[in-house]
């Protein structure tokens, strides 16, 4: 029987989005018919990758591609931009199947809204998995809708006429018509049958997979490079960021919030804050009640005629703040709950993996080898802090805010209102940085409370720097002990890792200790050593202040110690750290998660995307051997290596590094082999892995955040350090492998930054001797 898919036309979302829409009784208009019964939900396979997704997929040409009578075709964008080039790179996937010439090519961006243009909701490093085929199938649909519209007007059989480049060509006249000559007869046209679409060959592409300049194939005139889409308003300053949204009569706010999460005001006098100049109005919300989700804090708003009023008047109010709902939040001290945390490592946890008898594999080991390996809480700190406008009048409501999830702002915003979700128009603006904290709208969710007060004025809530880092959705801070036993020749026999972290599943959920099946599937229950005895364990650890998404997540605390280890047992065992570091992962395999119980595997299908030991092994061999492994180093200077797999993409980096007399790190030279499979545009993952490095870079020498009695003691970028030019390696090459079109493509966006700080800090102490296992380095080198 036809799969159900190939009967849809393109304009229909995943099926698993058709079925869910039936079972709510929803009224879904279909231009085709289906040719199986439904059954119920369950019966169906589990769906997998963008099928699973809030929101589907679609790939409609007529949602997401627009041809002007001028021959300008505009690309729709649904994903958010945030410097990792998604702009660009899915615009060039549809100009390339369109056949469209990259100078006529314009990109818009799409406000918030799912149903119609599908997931939306940008982090996990799966803009370009889940959409490449979408928007090649969409460009293949307005394509062919073009060529048909030529065939009608030459009145000529379809099958003579061919899209070039911004043409269609009849093959037996050349003749030619312009796409702008055509876009109004196409786009009367029925949008074609999914399986009639002929998509082009690799051979074919002008603008995907291409490497230009010193990396890559293609040079001269040959083909005209894609730009980024908004590089030039970028640095030009025409570019709109979230703080450059603007309307006359607007206001501004700022909000003191509660210091310690769940604290509430207790008391507040505003008589000196509303004597400052331009101050409006003051207002006061309620506390958040954990478990907070994605909602403000509540405190005290200050509306001001502009932005320094708004800070001054916040500056001259007096709050006396009750801790009482944040029960022992407001004693959160994050030296004394490590402690707590590393004394509970002694003691089992929840088993998450065991094979063979680990106690056996531990007590006839030759050798023991132990260690407690700590990271710290961090923010995101995206260099755009968080910025929303609002405005609400007449039943509508309106946001332009730089937000990773605008479909969950625009839901919640509704239901905040009392409104329809059409009544809500959510427009994403760029990203100065996102780094996981803009998928949570709290900001949003502040500037429509206050909008709320105000009709039909623009409202823009504005946080500062310090707002930021006190007010964060933070990175989990954790600790992570691992013993080894190996046999009279050094080889592993035995594993043990307990990993304590805070869980993201707190947010929604009081009582939350252990960490979420997600979080535990991120290179912890994942682990692809070949060591006969294996127990992964994770004790409790509650939550004492909000714990989000950040930047690669969990992968990042189970990298640095699982790397640094392996690097440790190799000392142990007295080898050569590549050499032990591939004897752990063993022969070249692939590992299916489920023989695990591993069920997430980053949402993806694991019949497509194994665990692959040998694309591990690869990238390991790859970077060793382009940073010239095994070669003589002077004094004070040597090589670290690290490995990960993440986000269903391999990583492995090589540091050289010297470590100078005062503890100075000097990084000369950084080699990162990357293999995320079929590669769309290789310079933006180029530029990912670089931006990977220098972020790793400032997670392992600098990035802290710490509580005393609640609150955070960092302000300002002069205590939450973050990597400067000075730390950043002389020179960063990259190495991309595997570019394999039959292997299932992997993320990007993530997967260069789990194994930065452990190769870091195994370079260190090849250049010194000395084990890093607390983050950061800080002054442990002086």
């Amino acid at each position: 029987m036809k799969s159900p898919v190939d009967n849809m036309i393109l304009e229909n979302v995943s099926r698993r989005s058709v079925l869910k829409g039936l079972a709510a009784g929803t009224a879904l208009v279909l231009a085709a018919k289906w040719d199986f019964a439904f059954g119920e939900e369950e019966d169906q396979p589990k769906p997998w990758g963008a099928d699973a997704m809030p929101g589907g997929w679609v790939d409609d040409p007529n949602v997401f591609i627009r041809i002007d009578e001028d021959g300008l075709v505009t690309i729709i964008n649904h994903r958010a931009e945030m410097g990792q080039g998604i702009r660009t790179s899915l615009a060039m996937v549809a100009a390339d199947e369109l056949g469209a010439d990259w100078q006529r090519v314009n990109v818009e961006q799409a406000p918030g809204n799912h149903e119609k243009y599908g997931d939306q909701n940008t982090d996990g490093s799966r803009s370009m998995r889940h959409w490449f085929e979408p928007f090649r199938r969409a460009a293949a649909g307005a394509r062919t809708m073009l060529e048909q519209a030529a065939a009608q007007q030459w009145d000529v059989p379809e099958d003579e006429c061919q899209a070039g480049v911004h043409v269609v060509v009849h093959k037996p006249s050349g003749r030619e018509l312009g796409f702008g000559a055509l876009a109004q007869a196409a786009r009367e046209l029925p949008v074609p049958n999914r399986a009639s679409l002929k998509l082009k060959s690799k051979e074919d592409f002008r603008y995907i997979g291409k490497q230009y300049g010193p990396h890559g194939d293609v040079t001269g005139d040959k083909v005209q490079r894609p730009l980024a889409i908004d590089g030039r308003d970028i640095v030009s300053g025409k570019a709109i960021f979230g703080a450059d949204v603007g309307f006359e009569n607007m206001l501004y706010a700022v909000f003191a919030r509660p210091p310690v999460y769940g604290a509430k005001v207790g008391s507040l006098d505003k008589s000196e804050a509303m004597k400052v100049p331009g101050v409006v109005d003051i207002r006061t919300f309620d506390g958040i009640k954990e478990p907070g989700g994605f909602e403000p804090l509540g405190g005290v708003a200050v509306v001001a005629e502009n932005t320094w009023a708004a800070i001054q008047g916040r500056a001259a109010l007096k709050i006396e703040w009750d801790n009482g709902p944040a029960g022992d939040n407001a004693d959160y001290d994050t030296s004394a709950f490590t402690e707590k945390l590393i004394e509970r490592s002694k003691t089992p946890g929840e088993v998450i993996r065991s094979e063979g008898d680990i106690e056996a594999a531990l007590s006839k080991a030759k050798t023991r080898v132990e260690a407690v390996y700590y990271m710290p809480h961090m923010a995101q700190a995206p260099m755009e802090p968080p910025v929303a406008i609002a405005r609400v009048s007449d039943g509508r409501a309106e946001v332009w805010a730089p937000l990773q999830n605008p479909h969950a702002a625009r839901e919640s915003i509704a239901q905040r209102l009392n409104l329809k979700p059409d009544a809500v128009t959510v427009h994403v603006t760029l990203l100065g940085g996102g780094f996981g904290r803009k998928s949570k709208p709290d900001f949003a969710f502040e500037a429509i409370d206050l909008a709320k007060a105000f009709p039909g004025r623009a409202v823009r809530v504005q946080w500062t720097r310090e707002d930021d880092l006190h007010h964060s959705y933070f990175h989990a801070l954790s600790v992570d002990r691992l013993e080894a036993g190996l046999d009279d020749k050094g080889k592993a026999i035995g594993w043990r890792h307990r990993t304590l972290s805070p869980s993201i599943s707190s947010l929604f959920e009081k009582g939350i200790k252990e960490k979420a099946q997600f979080e535990l599937g991120m290179g912890f229950r994942t682990l692809p050593f070949n060591i006969p005895a294996v127990q992964l364990e994770n004790p409790p650890a509650p939550a004492h202040v909000r714990i989000g998404w950040f930047r690669a997540v969990y992968n990042l605390p189970h990298a640095f110690a699982i790397q640094s280890f392996a690097a440790e047992m190799a000392a142990a065992a007295g080898r050569d750290h590549r050499d032990y570091l591939l004897e752990l992962l063993g022969p070249a395999r692939q590992i299916d998660p489920r023989s695990i119980n591993e069920e997430w595997n980053y949402g993806e299908n694991p019949d497509l995307y194994p665990i692959d030991v040998g694309r591990l092994r690869e990238v390991v061999k790859k970077a060793t051997a382009e940073a010239g492994w095994g070669k003589k180093l002077p004094k004070g200077r040597g090589l670290g290596l690290a490995v990960h797999h993440s986000f269903v993409a391999y990583t492995a980096v090589v540091f050289d590094v010297e470590v100078r007399d005062g503890g100075e790190v000097i990084i000369h030279s950084a080699d990162i082999a990357f293999d995320c499979g079929p590669q769309v545009n290789p310079e933006r993952i180029r530029s990912q892995m670089e931006g990977s490095c220098v972020m790793g870079i400032g997670i392992a020498l600098q990035n802290e955040i710490t509580f005393s009695e609640g609150r955070v003691q960092q302000d300002n970028f002069h205590q939450y350090e973050l990597a400067r030019m000075r730390h950043a390696p002389r020179v960063i090459r990259v190495h991309l492998i595997n570019d394999d079109p039959e292997i299932a493509m992997g993320g990007v966006g993530e997967p260069g930054l789990p194994p930065m700080a452990p190769a870091l800090c195994n370079a260190i102490f090849a250049a010194t001797g000395k084990r890093i296992r607390r983050l950061p380095v800080g002054d442990q080198l002086v």
